[in-house]
């Protein structure tokens, strides 16, 4: 795929600039009507490749514009744990337009940051009014400055195939190199202005795999995740856990893989005790803030049943 042609980006902190790109619009759209910008919107949707998936015996590849859609509907049998992720967001219309590039990069969804009047980090300000303000959908894992939790759903699943990003500028990213760890509050991800995500690459499928998503919401569905977890494990035939990844989204500055919960299911059948313990393992390190307190107990009981629905 090239994307030699995208040679310059100037998008400010709060969204607008001179130039932006469009994959599948369905945050970038609502970001310009919030903040009445009117800057050059360069739509990739035509690039060569842009949404394209291809086999092979060394993984697979998808562009950057494969949809949600897509990646729900046609990696199912190859990479359960991605595709049920990717069926559980938002709703059947966004789902069809929304690209797994748009996905990993988005905009943080916190309402400081949207709010056309008000200045934080990740606007261009000093501070993150949440931290002291109203922060009831914020994080459980308070690492970083920012305390609003990462918003992609794709990231996390894909951490749990340690899946790579390609760029125009760089091969072979981990989903942590472009997400970072939150560290910088300014920033959502880390690509430099003018690179763009073109391609994600999965490893082969694994024969076996079962996998299980959860996301625990507000209401029936369409909602942004309270606690969201994802599992996928491969068994040998007595029943024991031979592969194993083990992820949670919506408590964190970045989604997180679990590799102490992921060690202890490994070499074992799944049984009640390790679940239990493995739910429960899933909490080590939460650090609420005054109002999300009630998240570390979401934690527990997301990955819980997300195990229990894997063993089943």
């Amino acid at each position: 795929m090239s994307l030699t042609i995208l040679t310059a980006y100037d998008e400010r902190p709060d969204g607008t600039g001179d130039l932006v790109y469009r994959a599948g619009g369905t945050d970038l759209q609502e970001r310009l009507r919030t903040t009445g910008a009117t800057p050059h919107v360069l739509d990739l949707t035509g690039v060569p490749g842009f949404a394209a998936v291809e086999r092979s015996d060394a993984g697979t590849t998808l562009g950057a514009g494969v949809t949600v859609a897509t990646v729900a509907r046609d990696l199912a049998a190859d990479y359960p744990a991605l595709a049920l992720t990717a069926a559980g967001l938002a709703t059947p219309q966004v789902r069809a337009t929304a690209t797994i590039g748009g996905n990993l990069l988005q905009r943080t969804r916190c309402w400081y940051f949207r709010h056309p009047h008000m200045s934080c980090f990740k606007s261009g300000g000093d501070g993150c009014p949440a931290r002291d303000g109203r922060h009831l959908y914020g994080v459980a894992f308070d690492t970083a400055p920012c305390v609003h939790p990462h918003p992609s759903s794709l990231a996390m699943a894909l951490l749990t195939y340690a899946a790579t990003v390609d760029t125009t500028h760089r091969d072979g990213l981990g989903v942590g190199d472009v997400l970072g760890d939150g560290s910088d509050p300014s920033r959502d991800h880390l690509l430099a202005d003018d690179e763009v995500l073109t391609r994600v690459t999965l490893p082969p499928p694994a024969a076996g795999e079962r996998a299980a998503y959860f996301r625990s919401i507000s209401r029936f569905e369409a909602e942004w995740p309270l606690v969201e977890a994802v599992v996928r494990v491969v068994r040998d035939d007595a029943g024991t856990v031979t592969t194993c990844g083990v992820a949670i989204g919506g408590v964190a500055p970045v989604p997180l893989r679990l590799g102490a919960v992921e060690k202890l299911l490994t070499g074992s059948t799944l049984d009640d005790d390790t679940i239990a313990a493995g739910a429960h393992l899933a909490t080590e390190g939460a650090s609420p803030l005054p109002e999300t307190g009630y998240k570390v107990q979401l934690v527990e009981a997301t990955v819980l049943e997300v195990l229990e629905r894997v063993r089943s």
